[in-house]
C-alpha cells in the first residue's frame, strides 16, 4: 500500500475501526477476513501514512452533564492573515470549542460549542468569545436535540 492508495482490504479495517478502535487486531483481522499478522501490518501501515490519526475514546455529553450544544456564527472584522491567525489561536484554547470551521458567505466561522447549561454558555461567552480580538459579529443557535452525530466518514467499503 502507497501513500494516497487503499485497497477494498484497508477500507473494510478503516471501517471495522470506526466503529470499535478498542478491537484487537485478532478481532478486526477476523472481520475483515485477514490473519492477524497481516492485518496487524495494514494497521500500522494505515497509522503510519496518517489515515488513522489517533485512537480515542468517544464520551457521552449528555451523561457528563454537558447538556448546552450551540452552533455559533463569528464574522470577524478584517479577514487577512494575521486577524485570522489570531482568531484561529484563541479558539484553540477553548475546551468548550469541539469544532471551527472556515465558512464563506456572510459570516466567517462556523463554531460547535459545548457547555453545562446555557448558563455555562453565557459565561463562555462573556468571559472568552467575546472577548477575542477582530470579532464583529456572534450570533448564537441553540441545539435544542440531537438526531444524528456520529465520527465515522462515510467510507463506501
Amino acid at each position: 500500500m502507497s501513500n494516497g492508495s487503499l485497497d477494498k482490504i484497508d477500507y473494510k479495517i478503516l471501517s471495522v475501526l470506526q466503529q470499535d478502535a478498542s478491537l484487537s487486531a485478532a478481532e478486526v483481522a477476523e472481520a475483515v477476513g485477514l490473519s492477524q499478522s497481516p492485518c496487524w501490518r495494514r494497521i500500522q501501515r494505515l497509522k503510519d501514512d496518517g489515515y488513522i490519526t489517533k485512537i480515542v475514546a468517544l464520551l457521552d455529553r449528555q451523561k457528563l452533564g454537558l447538556r448546552a450544544q450551540l452552533f455559533v456564527q463569528v464574522k470577524v472584522v478584517k479577514n487577512d492573515r494575521a486577524s485570522l491567525a489570531e482568531f484561529s489561536e484563541a479558539i484553540r484554547a477553548f475546551p468548550e470549542v469541539m469544532e471551527c470551521h472556515v465558512v464563506l458567505g456572510v459570516f466567517d466561522f462556523l463554531l460547535r460549542v459545548v457547555a453545562k447549561d446555557m448558563d455555562a454558555y453565557e459565561t463562555f461567552y462573556f468571559e472568552k468569545l467575546s472577548r477575542v480580538p477582530h470579532i464583529l459579529e456572534v450570533t448564537s443557535y441553540v441545539a435544542a436535540s440531537e438526531i444524528k452525530t456520529t465520527t465515522a466518514w462515510p467510507l463506501h467499503v
